[in-house]
């Protein structure tokens, strides 16, 4: 039987979109990822992947037609031995095809059994499947809602539904509908935007020298948790400048003292205790983002980004608040060292409220940092520059200047409170004898 391809959700909220263009011909082969068409939504032009095998027999909606709705067949797949005779005539297109009259909507053949409705997920958002799927899945008696699709962008396709068993999905409905109240902020979740897939971005660069690098754990997980975080979370950016001239000279008279202990503090080390002793001075702020509510932390467990070969950890310096300057520093050093030799072990990298990310170092003189989830903000660092500024007289004059911005998530920390924060963190580096009291 003939398989209708629909017009794709390729957002969603998209509800009708401009079948573009169209990247096959009638009568052509086609194998499951393969492009079928441009597609135009309200925001850009995205390719359309086949998710089933089969040789184009008709194409329904041409190129160039706007106003197409999601879900209206757009061409007709054969499998093996089928004809293209039976499959429906080409549709015109939407805004040049006059309206059909009642009787020439009644002499319309119906098609032939059709494809079930697309079927509805537990939250009432459409599960998306193939025509071809969706025949299968009722044959066998099964429930798409409850199965996990392997096709492009989570669509179920004909193979998901012939490893299912009939009868396992349905019956493991109820058991999930049992802690209703808990799974329900899962539910209204919204799918993550994937991007194109790799098929699709390979094949955008055929004929150009490339070297493809496989992903190792980390470069996954720093891929899928900075994507859920920049998606998910809402982030404002709240920036101050800091003068560093005091902080640089407390710095040297210190190290100058230590120096007989083998200790050698750095702008971070009193950077990371600035932004201890402000969690405790803005308790409000010392909080994290648990799925349905907030939990604020009684210590000041700062998180510091390490680079390392591949990727990044952010190790945590737990009770920074207590600690003294100089056994932060010990402790930074060790927890720096072993990250980059991939010897940490998880407790020592997980947690914490707060993190800090320090570009300095690289000539980098501000940039926005993205929230580590579940923490509730980031310092991003940059590089201490001298540049003139207007003394409290009037006078101008010449400063060590470091520029530093707070990405602070809105659902944990408001701007009142995230304004707060920053300027405790502002008043301990620009007063660091305060730091030691």
């Amino acid at each position: 039987m003939p398989t209708e391809i629909l017009m794709p959700a390729l957002s969603p909220t998209m509800e009708e979109g401009t079948l573009a263009k169209w990247l096959v011909k009638e009568g052509d082969t086609v194998s499951s990822g393969d492009l079928l068409a441009e597609i135009e939504t309200d925001k850009a032009t995205m390719e359309f992947e086949a998710v089933d095998e089969g040789v184009i027999g008709k194409i329904l909606v041409a190129e160039g037609t706007e106003g197409v709705k999601v879900n209206t067949p757009i061409a007709v797949l054969l499998a093996e031995g089928e004809s293209a005779d039976a499959a429906p005539a080409p549709k015109a297109a939407p805004a040049k095809a006059e309206a059909p009259s009642p009787v020439a909507k009644a002499e319309a053949p119906a098609p032939a059994a059709p494809a079930p409705a697309a079927p509805k997920a537990a939250d009432g958002g459409r599960v998306f499947a193939s025509p071809l799927a969706r025949r299968i899945a009722a044959d066998k008696g099964l429930d798409l809602a409850a199965l996990k699709g392997s096709g492009p962008h989570g669509r179920i396709v004909k193979a998901d539904v012939e490893s299912a068993q009939p009868g396992a999905a349905p019956a493991a409905a109820p058991a999930a509908a049992t802690p209703a109240k808990a799974e329900a902020p899962a539910a209204a979740k919204p799918a993550l935007a994937t991007g194109p897939s790799a098929d699709t971005v390979m094949r955008m660069y055929e004929g150009r020298a490339f070297e493809e690098v496989k992903l190792d754990g980390m470069r996954k997980t720093i891929a899928a948790r900075l994507t859920e975080a920049k998606q998910s979370i809402p982030h404002f950016y709240l920036r101050r400048d800091i003068k560093l001239d005091a902080l640089m000279a407390f710095r040297a008279e210190l190290n100058s003292k230590l120096e007989k202990r083998g200790v050698k503090l750095s702008v971070n080390d009193f950077i990371i205790k600035a932004c201890a002793l402000a969690l405790q001075a803005v308790p409000d702020a010392n909080a994290v983002w648990a799925g349905d509510r907030m939990l604020k932390l009684k210590p000041s467990d700062v998180a510091v980004a390490v680079a390392i070969e591949g990727g990044l950890f952010t190790p945590v310096l737990k009770d920074a608040h207590m600690k003294s300057i100089s056994a932060l520093s010990a402790e930074m050093k060790d927890l720096a060292a072993r990250a980059r030799d991939r010897k940490l072990a998880p407790h020592e990298y997980q947690g914490g409220s707060f993190a800090i990310s320090n570009l300095g170092m690289f000539g980098i003189d501000n940039f926005d940092a993205v929230i580590n989830p579940p923490h509730g903000a980031i310092l991003a660092v940059g590089a201490g520059v001298k540049k003139p500024v207007v003394e409290a007289d009037g006078s101008i004059g010449v400063a060590t200047v470091m520029s530093v911005t707070l990405s602070v998530d809105h659902r944990v920390i408001d701007g009142a409170l995230g304004a707060q924060l920053l300027q405790a963190i502002v008043d301990n580096l620009e007063n660091p004898v305060a730091m030691l009291a």
